[in-house]
């Protein structure tokens, strides 16, 4: 098992490098502006028209309590694909994909600051860089998918 490829997807947000499973992400797409919502959780920037339906956009800066850089027109739309829900996650940069061996993920530490802990798969050190593996499947509590 530890020397099980994973494909990632590394991106960045707010100069912090983060990284998703591959078979999570269905498409990247170019930078669009959400049309926003009302009453709609703090986190989700919006909607925008994706493949002839309506996709949420969330803002992992938001949810994760971060504070959120000025979007640009080189920001990215990941979009992440969950049994038969659909979402869009706002980054600043797409970096890269990657294979990573599972035994170079490490578990993130007891005591971790900032990002809750159910995001987290683990922490991937590539080229001196500490890279968080996230778990994109826990962004979103059954509730917010229901709400968006």
């Amino acid at each position: 098992m530890a020397n099980k490829e994973i494909k990632v997807l590394i991106f960045c947000i707010n100069d912090e490098y983060y990284a998703a499973d591959i078979m999570e992400i269905e498409r990247i797409l170019g930078f669009q502006e959400p049309t926003k919502l009302p009453d709609s959780p703090s986190f989700v920037d919006g909607v925008i028209s994706y493949d002839g339906n309506i996709l949420p956009v969330i803002s992992l800066s938001k949810r994760f309590g971060l504070k959120e850089n000025e979007r640009k027109n080189d920001s990215k739309i990941i979009v992440v694909k969950q049994d038969d829900n659909k979402f869009g996650i706002m980054v600043d940069v797409v970096s890269e994909v990657r294979d990573v061996f599972a035994k170079d993920i490490e578990n993130p530490p007891d005591i971790i600051a900032g990002i809750s802990r159910r995001y987290i798969k683990g922490l991937i050190k590539i080229d001196e860089k500490i890279v968080i593996f996230l778990n994109l499947e826990t962004i979103l509590t059954e509730e917010e998918k229901n709400l968006i």
